[in-house]
């Protein structure tokens, strides 16, 4: 992924990233509110042996750096902190009261460093200096010479305070960790989202499938899922604005023919096929151009339906010679757009239009007519689009944003490439208002755009 994609991810799925964010930091501060806080009291004890007569100083540094490492076990033992429990009165047996300290000692010194934990601060410190006379105690009793004196003493060079500020949980650290969490989490949802998410949802989408050229953009608009036409819409609309700029970009397709025959189709169902074509067809007619719509979805005819015109007579009646092509256009609104439906749904869609019949029919159009929008199948259910894109100019293709896949559009390229089918661009469609990558105004820097 280039810098560009990863700036695209983050500005896709920020809210994503901010609410990872949240849940992780507030459950550390939920955390920090509910864990209890422990406070710690140190102590350092400095052990010596006094019979200087029996060693000499190195033999005496050693001894004691050897003593001060059994001690350290020793100092959590039950002969030491039993005399602690019964000294402060603690309800704690020996046992429980060894797993809140901690005992260590300074590589290459003779010093113990105590370390005790607990809820109460002041007994956090009594605990420590109850300990140190406690080891001193029992290291006397261990350590006692033939003669009877002691030649090892312990002695607090640093006497244990009340802690004033709780060593366990730590806000700011606790807090932090979970804001860390909370990014990391949120950037691994993003990559997986981008990685495992396939759909097409922006126009760097279309371009990683094909290089085919953006022809114009279609906002989402529930009215147009529900059928409006962009004659029912205002004058310089976000709507009318995006078929207006689609249609002044197909000026420039099939440039030196004397007519323009497109196919408008799709990858898959409901990708808003039909309403491009049909409004596509409106706003060529008001740009004044003999433009005639054929609803050529011998399938589910929809074109005439959402025009408001009877379809069951048309252009499967003309192919099978029961009727005269001029009987069967119908007009429709101020500017008299001319329209053949459907007619009846025949059991053999595929053969009538890959038929000789159609053929001629389109070579007969092509001489009356200069622009003719056919509204066909969906490419990869059904092979009529590919049929019918071969004997036309060539195959616009829907795309619509957040529905289908970057696999399913690839394969419909596919499709119209192994049987020749030229594809002279791609029409997104249920594009946001204000789309990641600029739809604002729906490609009015495209015009002009040629593919290649």
């Amino acid at each position: 992924m280039e810098l560009q994609q990863y700036v695209r991810v983050l500005k896709r799925g920020w809210l994503t990233l901010v609410l990872a964010v949240v849940v992780t930091v507030g459950a550390a501060a939920a955390l920090v509110a509910l864990l209890p806080a422990t406070y710690e009291a140190e102590t350092r004890i400095y052990v010596a042996v006094e019979d200087a007569e029996a060693y000499d100083l190195s033999q005496r540094s050693i001894y004691s750096q050897e003593l001060v490492r059994s001690f350290v076990e020793l100092a959590r033992s039950s002969a030491v902190l039993g005399p602690v429990v019964e000294d402060l009165e603690l309800e704690d047996t020996p046992r429980e009261l060894a797993e809140q300290i901690t005992v260590a000692a300074q590589t290459g010194t003779v010093i113990l460093e105590v370390t005790v934990a607990d809820e109460d601060p002041q007994r956090a410190a009594a605990i420590a200096t109850s300990m140190t006379a406690a080891l001193d105690d029992v290291v006397q009793g261990l350590t006692t010479s033939t003669e009877g004196d002691g030649n090892v003493t312990l002695t607090a060079v640093e006497e244990p305070f009340v802690p004033d500020a709780p060593s366990f949980p730590q806000p700011i650290s606790i807090l932090g960790l979970g804001l860390l969490a909370g990014l990391a989490i949120g950037i691994v949802i993003l990559a997986l989202r981008e990685v495992l998410d396939t759909k097409v949802r922006s126009e760097q989408d279309i371009t990683e499938v094909t290089d085919q050229a953006v022809l114009g953009g279609v906002q989402f608009d529930r009215e147009l899922q529900k059928g409006r036409l962009i004659a029912q819409a205002d004058v310089g609309s976000p709507l009318t604005e995006s078929f207006s700029t689609l249609g002044t970009n197909l000026q420039f397709l099939a440039v030196g023919q004397s007519a323009r025959s497109f196919v408008v189709t799709s990858s898959i169902e409901a990708e808003g096929k039909s309403s491009v074509a049909v409004n596509l067809a409106i706003s060529l007619r008001a740009a004044g151009h003999r433009v005639l719509l054929v609803d050529a979805d011998l399938r589910r005819p929809m074109a005439a339906q959402m025009l408001g015109l009877e379809g069951a007579v048309g252009l499967t009646d003309v192919l099978s010679g029961r009727v005269e092509l001029p009987d069967v256009i119908q007009f429709w609104g101020p500017d008299n757009l001319e329209m053949l439906p459907a007619g009846t749904v025949p059991p053999n869609p595929i053969e009538l239009l890959g038929s000789e019949a159609m053929e001629e029919l389109v070579a007969t159009l092509q001489r009356e007519y200069e622009i003719i929008i056919f509204d066909a199948p969906p490419l990869l259910p059904v092979s009529d689009a590919r049929v019918l894109g071969a004997l036309c100019s060539g195959v616009l293709l829907v795309v619509a944003v957040g529905r289908v896949h970057k696999p399913q559009l690839q394969k419909a390229i596919e499709a119209m490439r192994i049987v020749d089918v030229t594809l002279f661009g791609v029409v997104p469609t249920m594009l946001p208002p204000k789309a990641v990558d600029g739809y604002s105004t729906p490609y009015r820097q495209q015009v002009g755009v040629v593919p290649r």
